[in-house]
């Protein structure tokens, strides 16, 4: 991986892409919360930075054994504006389909409607983003195939992109216009990537928001970013809101 590898480490070994090149050190056995803790406070010296690799339900294999990889450069995120994709999203979400009413009035999006209200302003930091990292890793009960993953990427954000993860593959073609929100809820909400599964993501929260109103404009985001996360659960931006209010983690997952 052009890093040497800390000591520390269990058995694992250097998953590669087509033509040979390291994406990721996967370990052989369970993820140990320990390791991931020590691997994380050490991201500063070794340029590693660890989550929890799930495979897919039916296949724990998938996708981190199997090849079924889509490796990005990291300076693909770059391109992007976070406040930009959101309201590319959100407009191709409102915008209706040849086979869609065209009088919806997105009632399940009020306050908002088909209006992007564009990005969300900081949370109110709880704890350091190391220590609310640490907090979620305890609190998660991973399938017995998670295993440990390890990238060498600068934050956290970038490292779907590293591993070629396709989790939004039904909703999006390009992981890296979703990895700049990501990027961009580092810097306003604290989070880091925690654990990373077929079609999921987990996110620690420093920095939640903690009024109605903030939560209700952090939710209209999460649906911009996952829309599964509200049409498939709660069916409204106000529900839902009220769910993330004050919650130190976030979950994604992509139908």
């Amino acid at each position: 991986m052009g890093v040497e590898l800390p000591e520390y480490l269990p058995s694992g070994r250097v998953v590669v892409d087509g033509q040979g090149v390291p994406l990721f050190w996967l370990s052989d056995g369970p993820a140990e919360v320990g390791v991931h803790r020590r691997l994380l406070a050490d991201h500063g010296r070794t340029g590693l930075w660890p989550v929890i690799a799930e495979g897919h339900p039916q296949d724990p294999l998938r996708p981190w054994q199997s090849g079924e990889l889509s490796p990005q450069p990291v300076s693909d995120i770059d391109r992007y504006d976070a406040a930009a994709v959101m309201r590319g999203f959100w407009t191709d979400w409102v915008t209706p389909q040849e086979h869609e009413e065209e009088d919806h009035d997105f009632a399940e999006l009020e306050p908002f409607g088909r209006t992007c209200p564009g990005l969300a302003e900081p949370g109110e930091a709880m704890a350091s983003p190391e220590a609310a990292a640490d907090w979620y890793v305890g609190e998660l009960e991973p399938a017995a195939d998670a295993r440990l993953m390890l990238a060498r990427v600068k934050r956290g954000a970038d490292l779907p992109a590293m591993a070629g993860w396709d989790g939004p593959v039904n909703h999006s073609t390009d992981v890296a216009p979703l990895l700049a929100m990501l990027r961009s809820w580092e810097e306003r909400f604290g989070a880091r990537v925690v654990r990373i599964g077929f079609d999921t993501l987990d996110l620690s929260i420093a920095a939640p928001p903690t009024t109605e109103e903030h939560a209700l404009h952090v939710a209209a985001e999460h649906w911009a970013f996952c829309p599964d996360n509200i049409d498939q659960g709660p069916g409204s931006l106000r529900e839902y809101a009220a769910a993330i209010r004050g919650l130190n983690s976030w979950s994604f997952w992509w139908d």
